[in-house]
């Protein structure tokens, strides 16, 4: 199962494909997309889609995980995240693949074990369970990695759950 995970944002998006085979998790590619900071937002967001389009048609994933957007302080940048989270939904929603949406704590708890743990830990658990030798640069990607390894563990256990409800 190839996923697909995305860390939302309007300047910078980070994203991980990984690819689950059996128990381990291999990396495939990840980095982001960035966006200049003096661009209207609409052209901002058109760039944000068309390149994840591009990505999903050259490493085909099976699923997207996607965090979810978390209360923030400054309603500004909460309303372009959750635009630019929206246009990376449609874009996973038109190749009609499944979408996984965790919060932040959801990922920490699937990572490091612990829902309010501090974004190092994250980053280097990121690191030792996809095998790299250094943390992805920018943290978006770490974070986009991390989100698609909660998915990774958090599908398994819902394909057990799933199959325990069908017997």
């Amino acid at each position: 199962m190839r996923i697909l995970g995305i860390d939302p944002g309007i300047a910078i998006v980070g994203f991980g494909f990984i690819d689950k085979q059996g128990h381990r998790l291999v990396p495939v590619q990840y980095g982001s997309i960035q966006t200049e900071a003096h661009t209207a937002d609409a052209q901002r967001l058109k760039q944000i889609y068309e390149a994840a389009v591009q990505l999903i048609d050259k490493y085909k994933p099976d699923a997207v995980a996607i965090e979810k957007l978390f209360f923030n302080r400054n309603v500004t940048t909460a309303l372009t995240v959750g635009q630019a989270r929206g246009v990376l939904m449609l874009a996973a929603e038109q190749k009609s693949l499944p979408i996984g949406e965790y919060t932040p704590l959801q990922v920490k708890q699937a990572i490091v074990g612990y829902g309010k743990a501090e974004k190092k830990q994250v980053q280097e658990m990121v690191r030792m369970f996809l095998h790299l030798t250094a943390v992805p640069k920018p943290d978006d990607v770490a974070d986009a990695l991390a989100v698609a390894i909660c998915h990774a563990h958090s599908s398994a256990l819902q394909q057990k759950l799933n199959g325990a409800y069908k017997r």
